[in-house]
């Protein structure tokens, strides 16, 4: 049961997200023929481009993992439910 709300959730996220054009376009994750190896690849070739024209590359990661255990879920999933606008998404 719990698989099968949580593929709901993600279904009803990323169809909003899509038809409000919310995701950048080089949005690597959730989408069809992306994986962490495409961004791994994107952010290789971005930083090698920069030297190449003897630029300076920062590369900066961020572990959000624990952030995201202070989100209150019965809040969140209210929020998503009906969207930051109050209409229902489903």
């Amino acid at each position: 049961m719990m698989l099968q709300t949580n593929l709901n959730f993600k279904r009803q996220l990323l169809d909003y997200l899509n038809t409000e054009r919310l995701l950048p376009k080089m949005h690597s994750a959730y989408g069809a023929f992306h994986s962490t190896k495409t961004a791994v690849l994107k952010v290789m070739a971005d930083i090698l481009l920069a030297l190449d024209y003897d630029d300076i590359a920062f590369l900066i990661l961020l572990y959000l993992s624990s952030a995201f255990n202070t989100i209150d879920h019965a809040t969140l999933c209210t929020e998503i439910s009906y969207g930051p606008g109050g209409s229902l998404l489903g």
